[in-house]
């Protein structure tokens, strides 16, 4: 059958709620994926249902995620109930609890029971009302306060906002997104139908080749996003300023060349012109002479061989065919950055870091090397003494990624103990090569 469901984030108002149209059959870790996707949620967070009662109820009947199920939580886990074993006739409730320290308590209220329609989609959003609201916001108070802040019209905006940029100077991690119904049910379509045929071939073997169906979905919401329609053309100004650091390096080695250093790296006085002209006089220490202790040069000069702008031959750093190519037109410069992204190191967890941030930058990602860590950990990758991946071990292994972004100016700086985020321009240099 298919199942009319209400589904009401309690505590808000008005209240923030989204209609769904659901199979009967499906189970409710299934569901969780759903809830996950409709909310805008980012599966951060341990989760469990309940009937009878609110999760936290001594006379609820409780359905456990994975984690809690493996640490012995008294209940059932929830890959072995199906929908329509506690949701039976017009009126019967389902508790959905995500984030036990925000506790977002869903209600699932069955409003109709419908004879499934032949090829209808397995979820379908119907209808919603309210923002979505951002993760780590202190629940429904900090989901009030940031609505009030974020929403001029609303009655208390003024005096919300002034608190809100004092709290948070304006951090878009705590803005609710706003409902979009097509872009939700783009993200549902996506969960339930067969890979595309047109994935790039790194993303297809990730998504074919990862463990455990909830990190499977989890990559492909993240997929969906990243490959999501946009802006495909850049502005030729946002384009000039973001690839303006091998534009320079590319003119300054011109036609002749530049003489290297005995062990291979550009002679003080490029190093120093390199960190004048990349705006670091002052903000490294030390006279920004030596390439290794300058490490945004040395990164600068690096990439662009990988990349296939510049070779080393004879002692001397020469532009390659596609460097003199690119070397006076912007455009063709960052179409063949995108086209050589992300980088394939050696090293398998290298390949796949660099892989899993560009596409956390492309979906937009809050906290990259934190996403990356904790994709590679449930991957199944650990450090040398058997403990998760951490954040430093990510950044390690998407260095090579990270350093192109970089170059272009594709990050923030570091906010509320989170890393950085990706900008505007990494983001859309990610999608770029993306789709390459």
């Amino acid at each position: 059958m298919t199942y009319r469901l209400r589904v009401e984030i309690e505590g808000t108002e008005p209240p923030l709620w989204r209609g769904l149209e659901l199979d009967s059959d499906l189970f409710l870790n299934e569901v969780h994926t759903i809830l996950q996707a409709v909310f805008g949620w980012e599966d951060y967070h341990l989760h469990g249902f309940s009937s009878g009662g609110s999760y936290y109820s001594r006379e609820a009947e409780l359905y456990l995620c994975p984690f809690e199920a493996q640490e012995g939580k008294p209940g059932i886990p929830e890959e072995q109930v199906r929908l329509d074993e506690v949701l039976v006739q017009k009126g019967d409730r389902l508790a959905y609890t995500y984030d036990f320290g925000d506790d977002w308590e869903h209600l699932l209220t069955l409003q109709a029971v419908l004879p499934r329609e032949e090829g209808a989609p397995r979820a379908r959003c119907t209808a919603g009302k309210r923002a979505a609201p951002p993760e780590d916001c202190g629940g429904v108070p900090g989901y009030e306060f940031v609505s009030a802040a974020t929403d001029p019209e609303h009655p208390q905006h003024a005096e919300a906002l002034a608190e809100y940029r004092q709290a948070y100077d304006q951090d878009p991690d705590r803005t609710p997104v706003p409902f979009d119904i097509d872009a939700v049910n783009a993200t549902l379509a996506a969960l339930s139908e067969p890979l595309p045929d047109d994935l790039p071939d790194p993303i297809r073997d990730l998504l074919e080749s990862v463990p455990g169906r909830m990190l499977k979905t989890r990559l492909l919401v993240l997929v969906t996003k990243a490959l999501a329609p946009g802006e495909e053309e850049q502005d030729t100004a946002i384009v000039a300023k973001a690839v303006g650091p091998y534009s320079w390096l590319l003119e300054h080695v011109g036609d002749d060349g530049i003489k290297l250093t005995g062990a291979g790296y550009l002679p003080p006085a490029g190093v120093r012109e390199a960190a004048e002209a990349l705006g670091l006089t002052g903000r490294v220490l030390g006279m920004a002479n030596r390439e290794v202790q300058t490490l945004p040069v040395l990164n600068l000069r690096e990439s662009a061989q990988k990349s296939g702008l510049l070779r080393k031959s004879k002692g001397r750093l020469l532009l390659t065919k596609a460097g003199r190519a690119a070397r006076d037109d912007s455009r063709a410069l960052w179409d063949h950055l995108a086209e050589r992204m992300p980088p394939t190191p050696r090293a398998e967890v290298e390949r796949l870091g660099c892989l899993l941030m560009f596409l956390l930058v492309a979906a937009e990602s809050r906290d990259v090397f934190e996403d990356v860590a904790d994709i590679l950990t449930a991957m199944g990758w650990r450090l040398g003494g058997g403990d998760p991946v951490d954040s430093g071990a990510a950044h390690d292994a998407a260095y090579e990624a990270w350093v192109v972004l970089d170059v272009l100016g594709g990050w923030t700086g570091t906010s509320f103990g989170r890393g950085p985020a990706p900008t505007a321009r990494g983001v859309a240099f990610a999608r770029a090569a993306l789709h390459r």
